[in-house]
Parts: structure tokens; sequence; C-alpha cells
């Protein structure tokens, strides 16, 4: 058997031991994984749950309209911390300079966060989910329910662009700070912890330039609250800016190597 016969075979299990040890890494840090899935849980129930009585756009009630805000909230959180203060400390670390020597494949590193952003993803909008189903009243068709995640997960994908822009530019000790100063505003002025109808109008205004509330119109059209734009405006929005950020991170690599091997 030659060696490049071998070495094909053995790259699915690269690719499979890096996620997986990935994945592990991230659970062993009860920094990361507790805050990324109870922050959004907590959330809901103190704001979705207590008033998922009330009407929040049209027949939808707060609790269901909550569900899918608070779900990309979530996954947002998992993308940008999983990825930008990820890449950022491991690059501080020497890490990085470590696995661009060793033979691994480039891509087996960015294809392991994607993969633990997902899973945290999945984790958290099924707890989301859950609550809405036991305490919320949220009550959907299966076609509808399954579209939502589909959403949600796949929404992921931008914001992993996103933090690794952040984490190949900011350095490894104000990458947490600087996540956080872009994170939680972004979420609050695109309206995924307080409907966006019932901010100030500078939000409703600002709202539109930022990728987080075109992400959650995609999640509220779903459940049918949107603002009744057409997806496909949302969906190029969030293409190109993941272009963007991509663009953005590889230039931070560039600089980086140029550094290291410079």
């Amino acid at each position: 058997m030659s060696a490049a016969t071998t070495s094909n075979r053995s790259l699915p299990r690269i690719y499979w031991l890096e996620a997986r040890y990935e994945l592990l890494k991230v659970l062993r840090l009860p920094a990361f994984a507790i805050p990324s899935i109870a922050f959004p849980l907590l959330f809901y129930v103190f704001f979705g749950l207590s008033f998922g009585g009330g009407r929040a756009a049209g027949s939808v009630s707060m609790a269901t309209y909550l569900l899918a805000t608070y779900g990309a909230f979530g996954v947002i959180g998992a993308a940008l911390f999983g990825f930008g203060v990820g890449v950022a400390i491991e690059r501080g670390q020497g890490w990085m300079s470590l696995k661009r020597a060793s033979p691994m494949p480039p891509l087996a590193y960015f294809t392991a966060k994607i993969f633990m952003a997902v899973i945290f993803g999945i984790v958290i909008i099924g707890s989301l989910y859950g609550l809405g189903i036991a305490f919320g009243g949220v009550a959907m068709t299966a076609e509808r329910w399954l579209r939502l995640a589909l959403v949600h997960v796949t929404g992921a994908l931008p914001f992993c662009a996103m933090g690794l822009a952040l984490g190949y530019w900011a350095g490894p000790n104000s990458a947490p700070a600087i996540v956080n100063l872009i994170y939680l505003p972004m979420a609050f002025a695109s309206g995924l912890w307080v409907p966006l109808p019932a901010l100030p109008g500078f939000f409703r205004a600002l709202a539109p330039w930022l990728p987080a509330y075109h992400y959650a119109q995609l999640a509220l059209d779903v459940i049918g609250a949107g603002a009744g734009q057409p997806a496909s405006r949302h969906v190029l929005y969030l293409v190109c800016f993941t272009v963007l950020c991509l663009v953005v991170a590889r230039f931070g690599y560039l600089r980086d190597e140029d550094r290291t091997w410079g």
C-alpha cells in the first residue's frame, strides 16, 4: 500500500480525533461550558417563561418569540467564544505555531472548532426547546420545529467566521473582554433579549446593520413573527458578512505566519 493511500485513509481519523479532543477540552473548561449553556437558559426562564402568556407579535406568544431569539443568542455565544477566545488564547500560548509545524491539515483545526460550536449550539437549543414545551406552552408542528432547529444550527457558521476574525486580531488577554463588548450590545440591539418593536427608535434603526438581527429574523420567520422582509435578504447579508470575516481572518493568519516564520 502506498504512503499516499495510507495518508488519505488516515485523514478522516485525523479530523475525527481533532474534533473529539476539541470538544473534550472545552467540556473540561467550566468557565466556558457552563456560561455558554446556562446564560441563554436562565434568560429564557426569567423573560420568556415569566412573560410567556403575553403576546410579542400578532398571535405569537412571548415564550415562542423569545425561544427563537434566545436560541440565536445562545448559538452566537458558543460560536464567538469558542472561536474568538479559543483561537486568541491558543495563539498566545504558541499552540497555533505548533499546529502549523505539524503534518496535521490546517483545516482539521478549524473544522474541529466548528464541530464544537455546532454541538454546543444543539445542546443549547435542545434545552431551550425542552423548557419552552414543558413550561412555556410552546406548541408547533414537527416540520416547524425542524426548520427552526436548522436555522439555529446553521446560523452558527457566520459567527464562527466572526469569532475566527476576532481570534486572529485580538490578544489572548483582551479577547474575552472584546468578544463581550461586541456580543452583548449586538444581541441587545438586534432584539435578541427584548422584542425589537419594544426598543427605542435608535435601536430599531441600527438593528438591520447587525448580523445578529438578520440571523434572528430568519428564526422569527419560521414562527411567523418576522418583520416581513424576504428571507433571501437576510441570507445574502449573512453570506457577505461571513466572507468579509473570513477575509479579515485570513489577513490575521498571514500576519501571524510572517511573525512566526518571517
